[in-house]
């Protein structure tokens, strides 16, 4: 998930994007800012996601994925992933696709998700 977020990032900056990753970008920095003022914030409907909640957890940990809305009343729109953690007063993103109903028969199956950064990565991100 930084991965496509630095993409975009430098992407932007050097004005290399195509039109669409323009517009995704737009759409996924406005999510992010929205995101971390107020997750509840009424233009992202976020709500949590059972199926990938269950497949994201790994005991003992229990975390509940959420999903956000980048656009709304659009085919495919796109949706953030994300979950609280892993230090108190974080959100970590682990996931942007169109709106996974469109594949109808597999639905959140096909959804991709990053994982929960370790401990170590956390300090190493902390001392940069």
């Amino acid at each position: 998930m930084q991965q496509r977020i630095d993409y975009l990032m430098q992407g932007i900056q050097a004005g290399t994007l195509s039109v669409d990753e323009r517009k995704l970008a737009k759409k996924l920095f406005k999510a992010i800012v929205n995101l971390s003022s107020n997750p509840a914030y009424p233009g992202l409907q976020t709500h949590e996601i059972t199926e990938l909640s269950d497949r994201f957890s790994s005991p003992p940990a229990k975390h509940k994925v959420y999903q956000s809305h980048l656009e709304n009343q659009t085919p495919a729109a796109g949706r953030l992933f994300w979950v609280y953690g892993p230090k108190r007063g974080m959100i970590t993103l682990v996931g942007l696709e169109p709106h996974p109903e469109d594949a109808k028969r597999s639905g959140y199956s096909r959804v991709q998700l990053s994982r929960m950064p370790t401990p170590e990565e956390l300090a190493e991100a902390d001392a940069d």
